[in-house]
This record gives structure tokens, C-alpha cells and sequence, in this order.
């Protein structure tokens, strides 16, 4: 007897339909094959559903048992197929006949029969949905996941004994109840407050303006002036996720396997703060099966590169096509998967291998050569693709022990302007795909960011005495948007523009 039923593989963010197909003729030698180019996960399943089967009180058949997985030239990977294939083998087999047209099935089986946590629910969820498939079956433990899309009955199962129980109507599951997004999204916390940073306000102003817009920041500083407390105080002021960023950024935690069981979707925007030491494969992703790195799991958040030139170069310079197009594309034998990475890139250096280069209070003790060797580790292309650079001084005794130091502004004050301004961006850019003022491309600058006469003498002169290249003219342009939306002013000044000018390098004589 022939049994199909529906399930679904991820390639990349997007699923795909995947037909699991059973037979069992009337009488044949005992054996076990799955074919459709399954990995070793999908091929060890045969022995979790054989178990499964018989721990759930069934009969396994004894007969030869044929597993095609169609369409039979993608790659199947993962244990997500365990749930089909025991229900495809009972249903073959005799032992059940449920209406199982319209539905689909995805889990990973447990020797007992139970359902274990899946990765990649929610992608299956949608494409359920794009497919008019009606109703979903999931294990348990990812019922949360799966409930945030409308649309579709969504049937959160324990084992394989109550999903049988069910089908033959001896017992109830009802549907999962729908979770609103919006309901779940909340402003991000951090580990600092900006009112516990003391001075530094050049820094928490290109901080601000940064989050604002989704500006990649530069910070350059001795050891001990803030430069990891400011970033890790970021988190505090960025902007909340809108609902369909949640979705982008909960895909890829879902595939991965990042997404906490307790949670239906990523609440706040990702802060990802790799060490220097990270392989080229961990920051950018890829594998033999590619999966996303760093720079995916950022996305719509931050990326925090402490110690920045300590990366290796090579490592380094992987960062340049996706800071620039917001999307890294990992081309293997098996063929090529894109993952988004429109992140916020902040870096933080020190200026030399000692630390105290021009610094004010300490003397520095390296060699010429030493101070530029360590510079050139950060090659030209990517300080041009950061947008704001600044310097991060070391704080003045005075203000340390300074009664007004408590009277800093705090990060919920600040984080009120960044998301007014955020706000504008959103309606500003609606239809068009861009979610902030850093996304534009030079055609949506030239739309966007009309410039008076003024301003464009000022850029005239910015670029021939500070060398400015083409791309780093329109960034300069991007930053001045930002800084007038956070000003709520709706045309860009020519004091917007020499503010955002003094975010950029300065150029070593």
C-alpha cells in the first residue's frame, strides 16, 4: 500500500515542499531504505521510527519499507522527517487511514514516540500558508513559534501515540490559539545605561545617530576610555522591532536552532559580539551544509567587533559585500543559499598595540613602524564602508569624581528620539523595502535628500580637502538625514551637514 504525506525542507530562509512517500507491497523480505538524497540525520530516522512505532503501542510492519522523499534532487537534511515517515509507514501499513490531504507534518521523533523541540517551524508555518495548506503538525514544544502566523490551524502534538489517537478520534487537540505579534515586540535592554557613562558625549550623540539611522560606527581609543561600555550600552537606545523585522530575524534563529523554547519569536534587535578570534566561516557563515554566521544572527541588530584589528585580515575583508549589499550569499558544490545581513556594525580599536597613542595622561611606547603596521590591519575599503568615525578620549579625573556626572541623560530618554526618528524613516520609506536612513541607495539619496545651494558648496569643499570618495560623499548625505530626522526637521540644513562631516576619518598628513 502507498502512503503520501506533506512536509517541507529549509534552503536557506525560504522552505520548500517535500512529498514523503511509503510503500509497503503485500509480502516481501524485511528491510528499510529511504532514497531522495537524505543526510546521515534523515537516514538514521529509520531506527527512531522503528522504535518509535513499537513504544507507541503499534505494530512495525515486517514487510520491505520504501521512503522517497520528493523532489528527489534536493538534499534532505535534519531529523524533521521522523514525524511523516512513522505516520506514512502506519498509514501503508493499515494501522490507520486519517484524512491526511491539506495537512502538513514536521518533527523530530524521541525512541519513546515523543516529540522532541525542531528547528525551522517557523519557515514551515509560512509556507503552509503560501501553499493554502490548511493545518499544520507540530511537536509540542515549538507551539509558540508556529502560533504568530494567522491564517493557518496550527495542531501542537505530544507523541506519535496522541497524533495516532487523534486521527483514529479518541481523543481532542484542539488548534493552538494565535499570538499577535505586536503584543510581544519590546524596546531592547542592555547591559549599561547611558546616564552611567560619564562624559563621552561626542561618543553617545554618534551613538545615537547611529541607531537612529542605522549608521556602522567607528570607535578609536586608549584602553579604559568606555569604548565597550558605550557599545554594550547601545542595545538600551535602538529603535524596537517592527513586526516584520521580528519575522526575518526569528527565521533565522529558527533554522539555526537560537530561538529559546520559551519564546514565539525575537523579541528585541539581536546584539551579536563575536571574539576576535572567530573564523571567517563563524562571522560570515557557510559549512559543508552552509548555515548563517555572525553577521546573519545580527541582522536588524548590532554586531559588536571589540578589538577590531585583532581580527583576522582575512576575516575582515569577508565584511565588505555584505556591509554593502545587506545580504551574504554562500555558493557551495550543492548549490548557493543567501542569508540577510543588514546589521549595525560598531567597531572598537585601540590606536596602537600599546594603547596610548596621542593619549593625554600616558606616553606611548611604540615604534613608528609598530603604530602604522597596526593601523593598515583595517585596510582603506572597509573604513570606507563604516559611515561615522570618532574619537573615544580618555575621561577627565574632574568629571569622574564629579557631583553632575549623575545627571547624564538616560538611555529611555534617548531612546524616545531615536525611535521618533526611526518612525519618520518607516513612513518616509513605506512600499520601498528600505527600513532606515543607512539603506538608501544613491538613486533613493538623490530622491530623498534634497539639498540647498549651501549645502552643496559645503560638500564641494568637504570633498576636495578631505578626499572624500564617491561613497563616503553620500554617506555623508545618509548621516545628515539621520541627524534631521532626529531633529524632527523635514529638509536637511547646512548645519546637518557639518555635523555629519565631522564624523568622517580625518586624513593623515
Amino acid at each position: 500500500m502507498l502512503a503520501k504525506i506533506i512536509s517541507g525542507a529549509t534552503i536557506g530562509l525560504n522552505a520548500t515542499l517535500v512529498d514523503v512517500e511509503v510503500d509497503i507491497p503485500g509480502s516481501s523480505l524485511p528491510s528499510f531504505t529511504i532514497v531522495g538524497l537524505p543526510d546521515k540525520a534523515v537516514e538514521e530516522s529509520k531506527e527512531r521510527v522503528r522504535s518509535a512505532i513499537k513504544n507507541s503501542g503499534a505494530e512495525f510492519p515486517g514487510g520491505r519499507i520504501t521512503v522517497n522523499l520528493a523532489p528527489a534532487d534536493l538534499p534532505k537534511m535534519g531529523p524533521a522527517y521522523d514525524l511523516p515517515i512513522a505516520l506514512g509507514v502506519l498509514i501503508a501499513a493499515g494501522q490507520i487511514a486519517p484524512n491526511v490531504s491539506g495537512s502538513m507534518f514536521f518533527g523530530e521523533l524521541s525512541l519513546d514516540g515523543g516529540l522532541r523541540h525542531t528547528n525551522g517551524i517557523l519557515p514551515m508555518a509560512y509556507l503552509a500558508r503560501e501553499k493554502g495548506i490548511s493545518q499544520i503538525f507540530i511537536p509540542k514544544v515549538n507551539e509558540k513559534e508556529a502560533a504568530v502566523v494567522p491564517g493557518i490551524k496550527v495542531y501542537a502534538v505530544e507523541s506519535l501515540l496522541s497524533l495516532v489517537r487523534f486521527f483514529n478520534k479518541t481523543i481532542e487537540i484542539s488548534p493552538c490559539p494565535k499570538v499577535s505579534l505586536k503584543s510581544l515586540l519590546v524596546r531592547s535592554t542592555a547591559e549599561f545605561d547611558f546616564s552611567e557613562v560619564v562624559g563621552q558625549e561626542q561618543a553617545k550623540r554618534a551613538l545615537e545617530i547611529a541607531a537612529a539611522g542605522n549608521h556602522n560606527l567607528f570607535m578609536k581609543g586608549s584602553p579604559g576610555s568606555g569604548k565597550t561600555m558605550l557599545s554594550r550600552a547601545l542595545p538600551g537606545i535602538l529603535p524596537t522591532l517592527t513586526e516584520e523585522e521580528a519575522l526575518e530575524v526569528t527565521k533565522i534563529y529558527s533554522i539555526t536552532g537560537n530561538l529559546p523554547e520559551e519564546q514565539a519569536i525575537i523579541i528585541k534587535r539581536p546584539f551579536r559580539s563575536p571574539h576576535h578570534t572567530t573564523s571567517r566561516i563563524g562571522l560570515i557563515g557557510g559549512g559543508t551544509n552552509p548555515m548563517p554566521g555572525e553577521i546573519s544572527l545580527a541582522h536588524r541588530g548590532v554586531l559588536f567587533c571589540d578589538e577590531f584589528p585583532e581580527f583576522p585580515r582575512h576575516v575582515l575583508e569577508a565584511l565588505r559585500q555584505p556591509m554593502e549589499d545587506g545580504v551574504v550569499t554562500i555558493s557551495r558544490a550543492k548549490g548557493s543559499v543567501a542569508y540577510p545581513a543588514k546589521f549595525l556594525l560598531i567597531a572598537a580599536s585601540n590606536p596602537c598595540p600599546c594603547g596610548y597613542y596621542q593619549d593625554a595622561k600616558r606616553a606611548c611606547t611604540c615604534l613608528p613602524g609598530m603604530i602604522s603596521r597596526y593601523q593598515k590591519r583595517i585596510s582603506g575599503p572597509i573604513l570606507d564602508r563604516i559611515d561615522i568615525h570618532i574619537d573615544v578620549p580618555s575621561v577627565e579625573t574632574q568629571k569622574l569624581v564629579s557631583k553632575d556626572s549623575a545627571k547624564s541623560e538616560s538611555s529611555r530618554e534617548i531612546q524616545k528620539r531615536v525611535q521618533s526618528a526611526r518612525n519618520t524613516q518607516i513612513t518616509r520609506f513605506k512600499g520601498t523595502g528600505i527600513k532606515s536612513n543607512a539603506e538608501m541607495t544613491t538613486r533613493d539619496v538623490k530622491k530623498w535628500c534634497t539639498l540647498s545651494d549651501d549645502c552643496r558648496r559645503l560638500l564641494t569643499s568637504a570633498v576636495a580637502t578631505m578626499d572624500l570618495t564617491a561613497r563616503s560623499y553620500f554617506k555623508v548625505i545618509k548621516i545628515a538625514r539621520t541627524i534631521a530626522d532626529l531633529a524632527g526637521d523635514k529638509t536637511i540644513s547646512i548645519n546637518h551637514i557639518a555635523e555629519a562631516l565631522q564624523y568622517r576619518p580625518k586624513v593623515e598628513s
